[in-house]
């Protein structure tokens, strides 16, 4: 079968149509500990080779997953069937208040472009340099400054699309298609819905108000309901001047409190970082120091900085106006993951599983007594830093226990624990492989229904990335990468 669908492919594929082991073996990882082989890898040309390579896949009953730079840090480009990279499709057309490009883009190229006229795309993940537009559709990135500018899904205004049909779709434009997504959003259960600031789990049908809003559907999909083509992006002024307070705590507790009062003077980003990261900085903090918060202002300077004086309970440690300090400071917070990793022996790293949970921000400090429960029960260590403002924490496991249930008993205590709270299970990472399974726990049995039916409506015939937020099967554990 191999051999009919590559050939069948390569007949009316104009892009490259590849199956040689080490290209397979390339496309079976990506950031996150999973490793799945696929069978054949489609670069595409145009959007004639998205649609033959839908319908091709139909015919031999193979699947499409769609894949950016393979940045995503939960699988969610990895399958089975037919790997289809879009690297190909970079174009890029900028106006005045917006900018057209296709998701092959890469955000640090955008980001330069963007640049040179004064202007940016607002969200901003920390591996910004290196990853793709379309991977940040996919997934509904954010970043550190979605605490003011909101998650790619404020940010879009326009989604062009393949979906599982071989239909084109320009959504909010195609009437039809945005009227039926409207009557879904419209039998939600909104209560069953994460009560946060940013989330990436299941599909944000909650934020269809209108037939306007009806290309947000896609928007941290995952490549479920449609490949995307293009997408036009709002962009903003570059901000005149920024702050940023470097604020250090002797309670992780205490910081996280203090987040409630220091997001009503407006900062641009409150970030948070443990001692793993601080401790990389070279700069001296107090020894008793347990965390910091990064508070970063873009308008409003001098009364921004008067105010976060007069609430902190912390201590300012810095004051950064300079554009290159402010950028050497934001280093070292995204280099988090990085420094986290570089500090875990490798066999006592656990799987990005329960890495970016958010909760509504009064509930903050409420999931560092949770991590600490589970520590003491599982005989873990944690090392955490996130995007607090948005009450979103990225969680490292340490552990000496390599026995893959106990990192399924670990996920199950925590989520449920995140959902009683009204909060998410993934804030900006999305669901993937390793917390498909947990959406219908999240959103309850009326909404994972009509998530069923969008499902069927865009893609009848599971074509596009099956086993990703519509998950019949528990693949937390399962395909772990030699772990």
């Amino acid at each position: 079968m191999n051999r009919s669908i590559k050939k069948s492919l390569e007949l009316l594929i104009e892009g490259d149509v590849l199956s040689q082991k080490e290209l397979r073996n390339f496309y079976s990882v990506d950031s996150s500990s999973y490793q799945i082989f696929p069978k054949i890898i489609v670069v595409p040309k145009n959007e004639k080779d998205v649609i033959n390579t839908i319908n091709i896949a139909k015919k031999f009953k193979s699947s499409v997953t769609v894949r950016g730079a393979g940045t995503g840090l939960v699988g969610s480009a990895l399958n089975t069937g037919i790997i289809l990279d879009m690297k190909n499709f970079n174009s890029l057309k900028i106006n005045r208040n917006n900018v057209t490009v296709g998701p092959g883009i890469i955000k640090g190229f955008l980001d330069k472009k963007l640049n040179e006229r004064k202007k940016f795309f607002p969200p901003n993940p920390s591996i910004g340099s290196f990853c793709s537009i379309g991977g940040m559709i996919g997934n509904n990135s954010s970043g550190s400054r979605s605490l003011k500018y909101g998650s790619v899904i404020d940010n879009i205004i326009e989604i062009t699309f393949i979906d599982g049909n071989g239909n084109k779709i320009l959504l909010p434009k195609n009437k039809e298609i945005s009227k039926k997504i409207l009557e879904f959003s419209q039998n939600i259960n909104i209560e069953k819905f994460p009560n946060v600031s940013k989330n990436s789990s299941g599909y944000r049908i909650d934020k269809i108000k209108s037939i306007q809003d009806s290309h947000k559907l896609i928007i941290g999909s995952e490549g479920t309901l449609g490949i995307v083509l293009s997408m036009k992006l709002q962009i903003k002024d570059n901000p005149k001047k920024r702050i940023l307070c470097i604020v250090e705590y002797k309670s992780i507790i205490d910081a996280s409190m203090n987040c409630i009062e220091i997001i009503k003077t407006k900062p641009s980003a409150i970030e948070f970082v443990d001692k793993t990261t601080l401790n990389q900085i070279n700069f001296k903090f107090s020894p008793k120091t347990q965390c910091l918060l990064f508070v970063e202002y873009d308008e409003n300077i001098n009364l921004s900085q008067k105010n976060l004086k007069i609430i902190t309970t912390g201590k300012i440690v810095k004051k950064l106006l300079k554009d290159s300090d402010i950028s050497r400071w934001w280093r070292y917070r995204d280099s988090s993951l990085y420094y986290s990793l570089k500090s875990i022996n490798k066999k006592k790293r656990i799987p990005h599983i329960i890495e970016d949970a958010a909760v509504p921000l009064e509930k903050l400090s409420e999931v560092f007594k949770i991590l600490k429960k589970i520590n003491k029960k599982f005989k873990t260590k944690t090392i955490v830093y996130g995007h607090a403002g948005n009450g979103n924490v990225h969680v490292r496991l340490i552990s000496d226990r390599r026995q893959l249930q106990t990192v399924k008993k670990i996920a199950i205590e925590y989520f449920d624990e995140i959902i009683k709270l009204g909060g998410t299970i993934t804030a900006e990472h999305g669901d993937g492989l390793a917390r498909s399974e947990f959406i219908k726990k999240q959103y309850g049995k009326k909404n994972y229904k009509i998530f069923k039916e969008i499902k069927h409506h865009f893609d009848p015939e599971n074509v596009l990335n099956p086993g990703k937020i519509i998950s019949m099967k528990s693949t937390i554990i399962k395909n772990l990468e030699n772990f």
